[in-house]
């Protein structure tokens, strides 16, 4: 009777032992986590949304194979026999995978998201099914707005494909049309110096990213006919902001080609600016 007492005494203070050393471990680790974390995300709100949800996974997985490991030893302990139980484990966690895939390959693919820095919060994308500003990240749906203020939300294992149209930079394109025996090269200076007017204007000479001296890039003529030539315009500007720079470049260019007694297209009479976006 002494011996077995003996033995569910010592059986039970190592269980608490066991249970002791797994929980302070778990606390040690969320802590580091959670500093490494702070300390990732202090540069930018796209960081720390980056860094904080890294940090979730971490701390979740953590979290599971310590305690899942102290629960085993601890049944260890009283004399369990583990090898079936691991078995049994292994079949429920096959059935649940095959029941799980598609959340299984949403959190995946959000894991992959972040770890290459596809996109963060704050850009605006295009995943094919719906475009805006990306409100949120999670593990297993990215959450847009739209161009129309509606929200989306879209599963990550869904995504196959994103464009992500504030990386880098973008271009503002303009189509301007003249009448087909215009001095192209009164054209020519005419744009450029509407340009350089633009770019010296606030909040444009942010959002031009060429050289105050050439804001923009006359490319020649896209296309001649018997009523028109049409003169290819373009420049780079902030990622999101061509749109805005089109609409008034196309504005300056007009008012430039009216002063300057550059006649239009031979059937409209009127100075002609076309492209994506018109004013």
């Amino acid at each position: 009777m002494t011996t077995t007492w003996e033995t569910a005494l010592t059986a039970s203070g190592r269980i608490l032992l066991i249970l002791a050393i797994a929980l302070l471990v778990r606390f040690l680790l969320r802590r580091a986590i959670t500093r490494l974390v702070t300390r990732l995300g202090r540069e930018s709100e796209r960081r720390r949304q980056r860094a904080e949800t890294i940090g979730s996974v971490l701390r979740s997985a953590s979290s599971v194979a310590l305690l899942g490991t102290a629960g085993m030893m601890a049944l260890s302990e009283v004399g369990v026999q583990l090898g079936p139980l691991v078995a049994s484990a292994g079949i429920v966690g096959v059935a649940l995978g095959f029941g799980a895939r598609n959340v299984v390959m949403d959190i995946l693919s959000g894991m992959f998201m972040l770890l290459e820095d596809q996109y963060g919060v704050g850009d605006r994308i295009d995943v094919g099914e719906a475009t805006g500003t990306v409100l949120e990240i999670g593990m297993r749906v990215t959450t847009l707005r739209g161009d129309n203020g509606e929200v989306w939300y879209v599963r990550n294992g869904e995504i196959k494909r994103v464009g992500n149209l504030s990386q880098g930079w973008a271009t503002a394109s303009l189509d301007v049309e003249v009448a087909p025996d215009t001095d192209l090269a009164r054209v020519r200076k005419t744009i450029t110096v509407s340009a350089l007017e633009l770019s010296r204007t606030s909040p444009f000479d942010e959002l031009l990213w060429e050289p105050l001296e050439s804001p923009v890039e006359v490319l020649g003529l896209d296309a001649v006919s018997s009523d028109a030539m049409v003169v290819k315009v373009v420049a780079k500007t902030q990622p999101g902001k061509a749109l805005v720079v089109e609409r008034e470049l196309r504005w300056r260019v007009k008012l430039a080609l009216e002063a300057a007694g550059i006649e239009p297209p031979l059937p409209t009479r009127g100075a002609e600016v076309s492209g994506p976006g018109a004013r």
